[in-house]
C-alpha cells in the first residue's frame, strides 16, 4: 500500500465532497439565482459537475492506486499535475483579483495543492 497515494486520493475525494456540498451552496445556488443569461448559466452549471466529476474519479482511481504493488507513475504524475494545474488557476485569480487577504477569499487551492504534492510524492 503506498501511503502518500492513498492520503491524496482519500483527501481529492473529501474534496470532492466539500466541493459538491459546501460549493453547491455558496456558488451553485447563487449562480442559479442570477440574472445570468440561460445558454452560460447552464454551461457553468455544467462544468461545476463536471469538477465534481473529475475531483471524485481522481480521488478514487488514486486510492485504487496506491493499492497497487507498483502504481502506474505516468497516470499518477497526470493526476499529479492536473491538481497542481487547479491549484494554479485558483491562486493566479485570486492574488489578481486585488482583495485584501486574498489567499482566503478562494481557499480551494489549499485542499488541492497537497494532492497535487501527495500524489508526485507517491509517484516517486
Amino acid at each position: 500500500m503506498n501511503g502518500w497515494l492513498l492520503a491524496a486520493g482519500v483527501l481529492a475525494t473529501v474534496t470532492a465532497l466539500i466541493h459538491l456540498v459546501a460549493g453547491g451552496r455558496d456558488v451553485v445556488r447563487p449562480l442559479l439565482g442570477s440574472t445570468l443569461a440561460a445558454e452560460p448559466l447552464r454551461t457553468l452549471h455544467a462544468v461545476w459537475h463536471f469538477a465534481t466529476a473529475d475531483l471524485l474519479f481522481s480521488g478514487v482511481a488514486l486510492i485504487a492506486l496506491a493499492a497497487r504493488p507498483t502504481p502506474n507513475a505516468p497516470l499518477v504524475l497526470f493526476i499529479a499535475a492536473h491538481f497542481l494545474a487547479y491549484a494554479a488557476v485558483f491562486l493566479v485569480i485570486t492574488l489578481r483579483a486585488g482583495w485584501p487577504r486574498p489567499l482566503l477569499r478562494l481557499p480551494q487551492w489549499m485542499l488541492l495543492l497537497p494532492v497535487a504534492v501527495l500524489a508526485g510524492a507517491g509517484a516517486l
